[in-house]
């Protein structure tokens, strides 16, 4: 299989099964002399693991990461960095029934379809098991911040749970840390988990909408037509399992605005030109503002349920599937550490691409 590497100058390629020994990652492009340990890491990982309360998988996974290479005495040394994740709690005979089925929703089909072979444990690649190795990239990308960047500040939450969205009124980024779903309204908070314990009771799921906003993001960021920062931020999020639709700003509803109503308009402040409002989301013409970059996507309900679906088999059967195992009710309450990963990811690789371009020159105003 090929295509495991994302970015441009800090190139990601992520490796390994849901159910083999290990998962990980090998960095490339990151910065020499940045301060680095496991404990730099671990963090973000620990946020991401599984079987952290009953909204969640209940696969007990420690997701303890080990750096292999590109570090010396707690400093990057500019080579390439391996990334470690041993998997200790897999149970593949719970996919002995699916050896031979595909798992309506998944990637099983079109696995089997494309390679003629696949690992069946879990989803193998296809699973939201790989994700982990890009959290721990994404803590990388974040230690590197914090000597070439230190005012960014990426926070993810939930705003949307099925038909169920947060009031926007009662927002308080501070609380996001407080409640199992990464939810920025106290009062949803509460109603969704209501709502998740009783899809979950009845061997159902549900899909989510996250959003992830990048505060401190420079102006410049970014270039026209094959390389706009939108774009790959875009591809970046989409790339993430599950996720079916991404946003940039006002995204989908930028569609039902006046040219009047969508235009953020500009004044020039004391330290620079300021916006009065933020309808684009960061990002102009491929090229960040200065202003908060906000990025959304919508991830689907997980496929693996207990409630039986109709699919066929390789022999072209058609029969009722069943899939046991531990899963996620909604898989978009771990894909909000996944999404803020992929931020970090994509705004360092722009970063970099801009150093080396421009050398960090900015046009002149005023």
């Amino acid at each position: 299989m090929s295509l495991n590497t994302f970015g441009h100058l800090f190139r990601v390629t992520t490796w390994g099964e849901s159910h083999g020994p290990a998962i990980g990652c090998t960095v490339d492009g990151c910065p020499p002399g940045v301060l680095l340990t496991e404990s730099d890491i671990q963090p973000w990982l620990d946020k991401r693991k599984p079987g952290q309360n009953k909204f969640t998988t209940q696969r007990k996974e420690p997701d303890e990461v080990r750096i292999l290479s590109g570090v010396f005495e707690g400093r990057t040394t500019g080579t390439a960095i391996q990334l470690m994740i041993e998997n200790t709690d897999q149970r593949s005979k719970d996919y002995g029934d699916i050896a031979q089925a595909f798992r309506p929703g998944h990637a099983d089909i079109t696995y089997h379809q494309k390679y003629g072979h696949r690992d069946y444990r879990g989803g193998g690649r296809s699973s939201a098991r790989e994700t982990a190795a890009r959290v721990a990239a994404g803590g990388i990308a974040r230690a590197a911040f914090a000597a070439l960047m230190p005012g960014l500040r990426i926070t993810g939450y939930m705003v949307q749970m099925g038909p169920r969205a947060i009031d926007r009124s009662r927002v308080d980024l501070s609380t996001v840390d407080s409640n199992p779903f990464w939810c920025p309204d106290p009062v949803a908070a509460v109603d969704w988990a209501t709502y998740l314990d009783e899809l979950r009771l009845s061997h159902n799921s549900v899909g989510a909408v996250i959003e992830v906003i990048a505060e401190g993001v420079p102006p410049g960021l970014g270039a026209p037509i094959y390389g706009k920062l939108d774009s790959d931020l875009a591809a970046a999020m989409m790339s993430i399992n599950a996720v079916k639709a991404v946003e940039i700003g006002d995204g989908m509803a930028a569609a039902t605005l006046t040219g009047v109503d969508n235009a953020d308009e500009i004044r020039m402040g004391a330290n620079g030109p300021e916006f009065l409002s933020n309808h684009a989301g960061g990002i102009l013409g491929g090229i960040s503002t200065g202003q908060p970059v906000i990025c959304r996507f919508a991830v689907k309900p997980t496929s693996s349920i207990l409630t039986p679906r109709q699919t066929i088999n390789q022999r072209g059967q058609e029969i009722d599937l069943i899939t046991k195992g531990r899963h996620d009710p909604c898989v978009g309450i771990r894909a909000v550490p996944v999404g803020e990963a992929m931020m970090a990811c994509v705004l360092l690789d722009h970063l970099l691409l801009d150093r080396g371009q421009t050398g960090g020159v900015r046009g002149v105003l005023g």
